[in-house]
């Protein structure tokens, strides 16, 4: 049981450390290995990794399929990002849930 809890909350924590932040497309560097999430005219949402640009085209790589974006169907350009307030929250929340629940335990199984 306490492996299953470990797990869960290993997988909430590294899942929630990231946030998206809008850039602008001219400022993004080709050179940096970086995920992105591009959205497009028609509402398409497209993440991955960043393989090239040019003034005519975007190549995003996911799960090893290059996606080719033409710069004329982009809408909004958002870069991967570490946020430490959504890291701090969570492991903050964590051990406050975690003692909850500890009481909660403690009282339903009769301990005074």
């Amino acid at each position: 049981m306490k492996k299953l809890i470990f797990l869960l909350s290993f997988s909430i924590l590294f899942q929630s450390c990231f946030s998206y932040k809008t850039v602008d497309y001219n400022t993004i560097a080709a050179e940096k290995n970086q995920k992105f999430e591009v959205l497009g005219v028609g509402g398409k949402t497209i993440k991955g990794r960043l393989v090239s640009k040019n003034k005519q085209t975007m190549i995003l790589e996911k799960k090893g399929q290059p996606q080719k974006i033409s710069v004329s169907e982009i809408y909004e350009v958002k870069v991967r990002k570490f946020s430490i307030l959504k890291t701090v929250g969570l492991i903050g929340g964590m051990y406050v849930f975690t003692g909850i629940a500890a009481l909660a335990f403690l009282s339903l199984s009769g301990f005074p």
